[in-house]
């Protein structure tokens, strides 16, 4: 997994209610670490952000946050990771994430988390970038959304080859070699 050098997870900021979701996150901080992958990801301490940056410090790996400076309280933010950047806004704190990251993984989330992965799809979509894009589908928390996707495509406002951006796992090490194996070179 060479190739891929950081990726940048999008995440809940708070553990859901299926423990699976927790378990998840700490198996992808260590798939991370286990492949020298850096993770790049929102900065915060709580919920699945901080699970995630918590394994791949324990790990051994590097995390580098960015968070919007003033929008969270203080101690929101992961004070014990490799680096943290504090940006002005969340459209700045999104761009510096998409720059440094060389793919993408939603994991289960809320809005924020949503927002995040139909950005990277929309400018995947309108060749801003082509790095790949996965989804950790924990105990199928993503179903509904491909299934959204695929009625999109059916109904003739998505393209099948804008779909075919994201990759979805289960398993986060499969999913970070497929991510590898489909980033492109140069």
């Amino acid at each position: 997994m060479s190739d891929l050098r950081r990726v940048c997870v999008f995440c809940g900021s708070s553990k859901g209610e299926d423990p699976q979701y927790a378990a998840a996150a700490r198996a992808m901080g260590q798939a991370l670490a286990a492949n020298g992958i850096e993770l790049v990801y929102g900065g915060g301490a709580v919920g699945l952000m901080g699970i995630v940056a918590d394994a791949v410090m324990a790990a051994g790996g590097r995390v580098t946050g960015v968070i919007p400076r003033g929008l969270f309280r203080r101690e929101v933010s992961h004070d014990a990771i490799t680096q943290l950047h504090e940006t002005a806004t969340m459209h700045e704190r999104k761009a510096l994430m998409y720059e440094l990251s060389d793919a993408f993984v939603a994991m289960p989330g809320g809005i924020g988390t949503m927002e995040e992965l139909f950005e990277t799809l929309t400018w995947a979509q309108l060749g801003l970038h082509a790095k790949p894009i996965g989804v950790l589908n924990v105990n199928g928390f993503y179903q509904p959304l491909l299934g959204l996707l695929e009625q999109m495509q059916r109904s003739g406002f998505v393209k099948q080859r804008h779909i075919e951006h994201i990759v979805a796992d289960h398993d986060p090490v499969r999913l970070l070699a497929t991510l590898a194996a489909s980033k492109p070179s140069g």
